[in-house]
């Protein structure tokens, strides 16, 4: 069944490819604009997924955490008060959280079930998700992507870890004994289709690839996919003096995640094994995002929003 949809975030790493998808699946996609886009936004909307914030990405100023706190928190807030306060309501709220959400649990098998962890990306994260409370009040089906690492060539962390994994200069962090829970970018686009389409899906649900890797392993078939030596090892020392607490948390600590939620519910990941995955990664292209989101074009199946 074709529907509107509102996108918050359209224009980033994983907007960028998720716009066109819908596009071509039939929909119809309403670039919501940047900032705290209230009720009149939503208007006539089926359904939202947003997936703004601030990256997570680079060194953790005091400016910093309060921008990646807000841009998630508040955003979300407005738009489940937002769409809690239309009659008739959107039936679907996809908004986006991450695996961050757990913590540090080292070698622990990790599901939506699983207690949740502390630290910044913990809290921050709790908070995210509680702040769509007013659509779940009001009915409003919510679900909450936890992403792990995406993976494509052109954006996100893998993105910053290829020049120097090109020139074999590559390398494990520390001990490569901490679990990384990866996705491929096609299967986040398709899994928050399936998302909207899917009434059985409802709440937290992981969005990794049945089969994380230690860093040491993603390491390994990275040099592979890249036929690229990886002997090096970076020091921890090395990363906490040059990011601070963000090295602790997302270049040291580690999270094995499973895609329970998600398996239950029926989806089938295209890419679950990671060479596969990197394969398609480091020879697909940027998509093509569409016109800006200060100014959609007509006729491209997206309208903007304001």
């Amino acid at each position: 069944m074709s529907m509107r949809v509102g996108v918050a975030g359209s224009s980033g790493f994983v907007g960028s490819a998720l716009v066109p998808a819908l596009v071509a699946a039939g929909h119809t996609v309403v670039r919501l604009a940047r900032g705290l886009p209230d009720s009149r936004a939503l208007d006539g909307i089926d359904a939202v997924v947003n997936l703004a914030g601030e990256s997570v990405d680079e060194r953790w100023t005091a400016d910093r955490k309060r921008r990646i706190r807000t841009s998630r928190i508040e955003t979300t807030d407005r738009l489940a008060r937002g769409m809690a306060a239309l009659s008739p309501r959107p039936a679907v709220f996809v908004s986006a959280s991450a695996v961050g959400i757990y913590g540090n649990r080292r070698d622990e098998a990790l599901d939506e079930t699983s207690a949740l962890g502390t630290g910044f990306l913990a809290e921050v994260g709790q908070a995210w998700e509680a702040a769509a409370e007013p659509a779940r009040q009001a009915g409003i089906r919510t679900v909450h992507p936890r992403f792990g690492m995406i993976l494509a060539a052109y954006g996100g962390a893998l993105a910053k870890m290829l020049p120097a994994f090109r020139m074999g200069a590559g390398g494990k962090i520390a001990s490569g004994t901490q679990w990384m829970s990866w996705i491929a970018l096609d299967d986040v686009v398709q899994a928050i289709r399936f998302a909207l389409e899917t009434p059985a899906l409802v709440g937290p649900a992981n969005y990794t690839a049945p089969n994380p890797v230690t860093n040491a392993d993603f390491t390994h078939a990275l040099g592979v996919a890249l036929r690229r030596p990886t002997v090096a090892t970076i020091p921890p020392f090395a990363l906490k003096l040059a990011y601070g607490e963000m090295a602790e948390e997302v270049l040291i600590a580690g999270q094995r995640v499973y895609p329970r939620a998600l398996e239950r519910a029926g989806y089938t990941f295209r890419y679950p094994q990671l060479a596969d995955a990197l394969r398609v990664a480091l020879s697909a292209r940027p998509p093509d995002a569409g016109p800006p989101p200060a100014a959609a074009s007509r006729g491209s199946g997206t309208r903007q929003r304001t």
